[in-house]
């Protein structure tokens, strides 16, 4: 699978070492998610998504600050009012929590944005920018898939489980972004120190 367990396992060993040594609340609050894996970043979209009740897509102080305590992160409540202050930029007293999820993810060079949106328009057959169900027909075979070859599932049930690993998980709809796509592997980036053992992990997993 394109994102690996060891992948993940190295990052969060990581992300825990780098987190006694940072004092960018931003940087720690990152470092967190990420101590939990590549999917870290998402967890804490999820626990926004949950919250937001009106669908605003918006969080205030309290919400922002609820939905830290719901995902356990260990940050008091200055660093929380630093945190909100970077990203309430217009001052208006709440953030878009898809530019948070934006700039909470580990930033990441030009040349592994190429390699990841090379494989995204391998999967995206149309050339719509969203990748579903029927684009993953032809490059991605469910057959070898365990579920499928005892039964349990059928070929859409896997495409979808396969598709579930990069959608927004506050908004599983069997359709990925590029966005999601982006977030997905900034996590798995993190965990990658050099661009050249990045890249050629995308090309083998993906026959790019």
């Amino acid at each position: 699978m394109p994102g690996t367990a060891r992948h993940d396992r190295e990052m969060a060993i990581q992300a825990k070492r780098n987190l006694t040594k940072t004092t960018d609340p931003v940087e720690r609050l990152r470092l967190q998610c990420l101590a939990r894996g590549s999917a870290g970043i998402k967890g804490l979209g999820r626990v926004f998504r949950i919250m937001d009740d009106d669908n605003s897509r918006t969080l205030d102080f309290k919400e922002f600050v609820k939905g830290l305590n719901d995902y356990a992160m260990m940050i008091d409540k200055e660093e929380a009012q630093e945190i909100f202050r970077v990203f309430d930029r217009d001052g208006s007293g709440t953030i878009d929590f898809d530019e948070f999820l934006v700039t909470l993810r580990p930033p990441m060079s030009n040349a592994r944005k190429e390699i990841i949106m090379q494989a995204f328009r391998k999967l995206d057959k149309t050339g719509d920018g969203i990748v579903t169900i029927e684009d993953l027909r032809g490059v991605y075979n469910a057959k070898h898939h365990p579920k499928y070859q005892n039964g349990d599932w059928t070929e859409d049930q896997v495409f979808r489980a396969f598709l579930d690993n990069f959608d927004s998980p506050y908004d599983k709809d069997g359709k990925v972004t590029t966005e999601e796509f982006m977030n997905y592997y900034a996590g798995v980036s993190a965990s990658i120190d050099t661009d050249v053992y990045f890249i050629v992990m995308m090309k083998n997993a993906w026959k790019l």
